[in-house]
């Protein structure tokens, strides 16, 4: 890819992102170098993160403890806000990072909004990072949580009929396979799985045209930092024609209502768009939104970005009237 044809990014974001990128780079400039190694990254992340969950609401109640899956026990924490309901609907939150970097406290103000702003129980899962655990076992994870939290809601104070995926970045890659999964090899989650909220995901697009204008050291998602992240979580380059991968290329026929957001400025821009258009496609209930001026990773900036507040706000507002939705009645089955 030739550095010449990108887009002058930096000149054509918001005044409020501008300041964020400048912010970040003098807190932990290592935090998007994929050269420096997965080790220095996480650090880094962690360190630039430390400043941007600062604030936020707080609690009625966050609590951490495990579950047992096929690949080991993974730490879960329960966020509840204040109004929460006796029996809540809950959303699964599988955070971002490339599969490599982040964890349950670099995305714990993300999660607390969210908690507040659908009064429902928010459970982020720290799922096992790469490259130490390869593909599947983070999506193996992710829907074992899942399969738990049905099965066993009433436990925690939720509604296991009632529940969602959401992520960011890598995380909302690993929630679209974790609902093609655990409806395609577990035959179940068609009937609890209510909505997904994808914010910025990449889901299968091996070149595009966002890919070609966009992505560059100021948010750590050039090419070849995009091809470090996919090499450190698939265990084979056969992986990534996996359905739960490649999730473009999987059946996206009947599934739940999607809130699907993008930034403009992000080389990833195309999954987001794309998996609106194959999803229109099929007559599935969805909503796309992209936001203008911002860059890959926005959700996180809420303390200075106020279009990241109204990302969260929206998909709250779409995972609200989705659990409260009467699901359709099912087509009369004919035979010849």
């Amino acid at each position: 890819m030739v550095a010449e044809n990108k887009l002058p990014v930096l000149d054509m974001l918001s005044d409020a992102m501008r300041d964020v990128v400048r912010i970040s780079a003098e807190l932990a400039p290592e935090a998007y170098d994929t050269s420096a190694g997965f080790e220095a990254m996480r650090a880094a992340y962690v360190l630039e993160r430390r400043y941007w969950n600062e604030g936020g609401p707080a609690m009625s109640s966050t609590r951490d403890t495990e579950i047992a899956t096929p690949d080991g026990q993974v730490t879960v924490r329960f966020h509840t806000p204040q109004g929460a309901p006796p029996k809540s609907p809950a959303i699964v939150y599988i955070h971002g990072g490339g599969f490599v970097l982040g964890g349950l406290d670099t995305h714990d103000k993300i999660m607390r909004v969210l908690a507040d702003e659908t009064k429902s129980i928010v459970v982020g899962v720290d799922y096992s990072l790469s490259p130490e655990a390869k593909f599947p076992t983070a999506v193996v994870q992710c829907v074992s949580v899942a399969q738990h939290l049905h099965k066993n809601g009433a436990h925690y104070g939720i509604d296991g009929d009632k529940l969602g995926f959401a992520g960011d970045s890598g995380g909302a890659m690993l929630c679209l396979g974790s609902y093609l999964y655990l409806r395609d090899e577990m035959g179940e989650g068609t009937g609890y799985v209510k909505a997904l909220l994808l914010y910025y995901g990449m889901f299968g697009l091996r070149d595009s045209i966002s890919r070609r204008l966009l992505g560059g050291p100021w948010d750590g998602c050039a090419q070849e930092d995009l091809d470090y992240y996919m090499q450190c979580y698939l265990a084979s380059p056969e992986d990534a024609y996996s359905p739960y991968v490649d999730c473009l290329s999987a059946d996206l026929r009947q599934m739940p209502p999607a809130f699907i957001v993008a930034a403009e400025l992000d080389p990833l821009r195309d999954d987001s768009t794309a998996l609106a258009s194959i999803l229109d496609r099929h007559d599935s209930p969805n909503r796309l939104v992209v936001f203008p001026g911002v860059l890959h990773a926005f959700l996180h900036n809420s303390r200075h970005l106020p279009e990241a507040m109204d990302a969260l706000r929206q998909g709250a507002a779409f995972f609200r009237e989705a659990v409260s939705a009467t699901p359709p009645e099912p087509k009369p089955t004919t035979t010849n």
